[in-house]
């Protein structure tokens, strides 16, 4: 009976239909990974903080009355998911957002929470 109710209603063919545009497994479980780096407040605060403007360790520290330490144990975990990206000058590291893709999610979540 179910299955007739199903079918009469079109659900099986949506259903069919919808798991032909899903994407692969692993790309949902790697999305959700990228997605679990951003619920921490911190990194998230590190990321606005690079959204402005490119910084350093001690920079970032200052502004979020941080540690060094606690900035760079989150900026490693930034740089592993490829959303943050350095260059060297001299003895400084300086961070920055890795690309737009970054600047964008991070302005579409907080428009998202703002309207």
């Amino acid at each position: 009976m179910t299955k007739a109710i199903h079918s009469h209603h079109g659900h099986e063919e949506t259903v069919q239909l919808t798991r032909g545009l899903m994407p692969k497994e692993e790309l949902l479980y790697d999305l959700a990974e990228l997605y679990k780096v951003f619920g921490d407040s911190t990194r998230i605060k590190i990321l606005f903080a690079l959204y402005e403007n490119e910084m350093c360790v001690c920079g970032i520290a200052e502004l979020l009355n941080m540690t060094q330490s606690a900035i760079s144990h989150q900026l490693k975990v930034l740089r592993q998911n490829k959303l943050v990206k350095f260059r060297r000058e001299g003895k400084t590291i300086f961070y920055s957002l890795s690309d737009d893709h970054v600047f964008k999610i991070l302005g579409q979540g907080l428009e998202h929470i703002t309207e």
